[in-house]
């Protein structure tokens, strides 16, 4: 199954990530992918914000690679940016498997640098940016 998910603009952003959360159910691990400014950390901002997450302390890990947030319940999440990522043995550095076999919610930015190692239950999420600026999220469940 197909879904889809239009986000008009800023302003309509946190009903989106709301959106999206429900939609996505239990999937744990979450790939975006996007060109550079298409708004996945934004996105990913938003996802934070209605999982109770302190927004303050929300930002890329382009440069940490990794991020760590507790949601509103105290649970941890992770937030990965693998565009510095040039071989993916520089993920298996981090840790990565462990980050990723934890049960707790993973979102990542760039999963193209990391493609041949992400694992089979791993939700593939597009977000393009449309002519009138606004987004659409959309993925395929999983078979």
């Amino acid at each position: 199954m197909t879904h889809t998910i239009i986000i008009k603009d800023l302003n309509d952003i946190d009903r989106a990530a709301e959106e999206f959360i429900k939609e996505i159910g239990d999937h744990r691990l979450i790939a975006f992918y996007a060109p550079m400014g298409a708004g996945k950390t934004t996105f990913t901002t938003a996802i934070c914000r209605r999982l109770g997450v302190d927004e303050d302390a929300v930002s890329s890990p382009t440069f940490a690679i990794i991020n760590e947030y507790k949601t509103g319940d105290g649970e941890s999440m992770f937030h990965f940016d693998f565009y510095r990522i040039n071989r993916v043995e520089e993920a298996f550095d981090i840790g990565l498997f462990d980050y990723l076999d934890s049960g707790c919610l993973c979102i990542m930015e760039w999963p193209e640098n990391i493609e041949d190692i992400l694992p089979e239950e791993t939700l593939k999420v597009s977000i393009k940016v449309n002519p009138d600026l606004s987004r659409t999220i959309s993925w395929e469940d999983p078979e």
